[in-house]
């Protein structure tokens, strides 16, 4: 086992990882940038290193201040938490070339399916359903050409994109160049690769990922569903596990076509394949593979029983998977909130500031993951997410109304939420039967408009 992990992330994945750390008898080093330096990460890590101004680009990107900061504090693994570096194959390759472990999947394996074009192919070169969709298109008159021979719908993708940036649906050929064009720009803008290619639009959607792990003793195990499908802009809202949609038929084709794709690539550690589902939950279509640990791994881990980060650890330690992880079954439901700093009636602008009062939810089956206290300020630099407040119960319809409650218990004063918005998306019939898909939020919106 590792002596000493090095955190390099932020807010609750990084205080998530060092309570990991912790209960495994490791040693945590947080790394902060100049407006982290009273976050909650930095307060319980064993020794903490500033490495930069506030935003991002200037501390927790860069590469080379991280792994100085692993140098001069002795430690042997680094783990990416999500976002940042998560999936930056040239970082993980810089770990390995430094002696330190990089608490994830090889670079080869993250430049593999980070690529979206390329995993799409491996997709299909493993008998995973896609759909129908091209290459990378540099060229906007070849990209209409294709999206001709496609049809449309199409949805216009960057290659290198992530958190719903460098996408945009397309209707018909009027608005195609304009659009290809947003989406080049946007993911060039975040992501430094503006390559974009395109996708059959699957009209009506549901967004479900599977949970996937293995480690370097020939385990490969997928961990169940989540159903992603209540988000707004491609940005998530509300998860749950396990999928009101899926049947017991279809949820085994695609727990194997998810064990198939990770055992053909030589997966190791945590990752999550994410699928469309159609809106009669007969055909599912691959979507992209994310190399690493996902915002709402909670719901997973409070319905198999198990704890995500430390398996990472210990895999990329070279120890095999847990015993309990080898022989999970599912038990109960789990819903997580996204709680963000964001007015959500006034289209979700950001809202920064100090937190005058922080009172958390409590009771059987409610956990919260949060960096937050009273007293915190929230800086502007960063993602707006706060906390999440995840609730677990026997049945569905128990995990409802606790979440219900556990919403109406939470207390933050100082700054706008989420909480008020996802109390009238528990509140509506159709999340209460389970009838919504990704599209269902912005159809929500549009009818609240006066």
């Amino acid at each position: 086992m590792f002596k000493r992990v090095l955190v390099a992330n932020r807010g609750e994945i990084a205080l998530r990882i060092i309570r990991a750390c912790r209960e495994l008898d490791v040693e945590s080093v947080a790394v902060y940038s100049e407006a982290d330096v009273d976050s909650m990460h930095v307060q319980l890590a064993d020794e903490a290193v500033c490495i930069g101004k506030a935003a991002g680009k200037d501390s927790y990107l860069k590469a080379d201040r991280i792994i100085a900061a692993a140098e001069i504090t002795e430690a042997d693994a680094i783990h990416p938490g999500y976002g940042f570096l998560s999936e930056n194959a040239r970082f993980a390759e810089i770990c390995q070339s430094c002696n330190i472990r990089f608490i994830g999947p090889s670079s080869e394996v993250i430049t593999r399916m980070g690529d979206k074009a390329t995993a799409r192919a491996t997709a299909v070169a493993n008998g995973v359903p896609i759909t129908p969709g091209s290459d990378i298109i540099t060229d906007p008159a070849e990209a209409l050409e294709k999206a001709r021979e496609i049809g449309f719908p199409v949805m216009i993708k960057a290659t290198a994109g992530g958190g719903g940036r460098g996408m945009r649906p397309c209707f018909d050929e009027a608005d195609f160049f304009k659009l290809f064009e947003a989406a080049s720009n946007e993911a060039e803008a975040a992501f430094g690769n503006g390559d974009c290619y395109l996708e059959k639009l699957v009209l009506n959607p549901h967004h479900i990922e599977f949970q996937v792990i293995a480690d370097q003793h020939g385990n490969f195990l997928q961990l169940g569903e989540r159903d992603c499908s209540m988000q707004r802009r491609n940005q998530k809202i509300i998860e749950e596990c396990p999928s009101p949609l899926l049947t017991p038929e279809l949820r085994a084709r695609m727990a194997e076509a998810s064990v198939s794709l990770i055992k053909a690539i030589g997966y190791e550690n945590a990752g999550t394949i994410e699928y469309l589902v159609d809106d009669k939950a007969e055909n599912f279509y691959f979507m992209e593979m994310n190399t690493r640990i996902q915002v709402e791994h909670p719901v997973t881990e409070e319905v198999m029983g198990c704890e995500l980060i430390k398996e990472q650890i210990r895999i990329a330690a070279g120890q095999p998977l847990s015993d309990h992880v080898l022989h999970s079954q599912p038990r109960g439901h789990s819903i997580e909130c996204r709680i963000n700093a964001e007015d959500p009636y006034n289209n979700f602008a950001p809202s920064p500031g100090n937190i005058d009062l922080w009172y958390a939810p409590g009771g059987k089956g409610v956990r919260v993951d949060t960096h937050v206290y009273s007293g915190y300020s929230v800086p502007p630099h960063y993602d707006s997410m706060i906390a999440k407040l995840i609730v677990t119960a026997a049945t569905r319809e128990i995990a409802i109304a606790r979440m219900k409650r556990a919403l109406g218990e939470f207390m933050i004063r100082g700054i706008k939420t989420t909480i008020p918005f996802q109390q009238e998306i528990l509140h509506h019939p159709d999340f209460v039967s389970g009838n919504y898909d990704i599209g269902w939020v912005t159809r929500f919106l549009e009818q609240k408009k006066p």
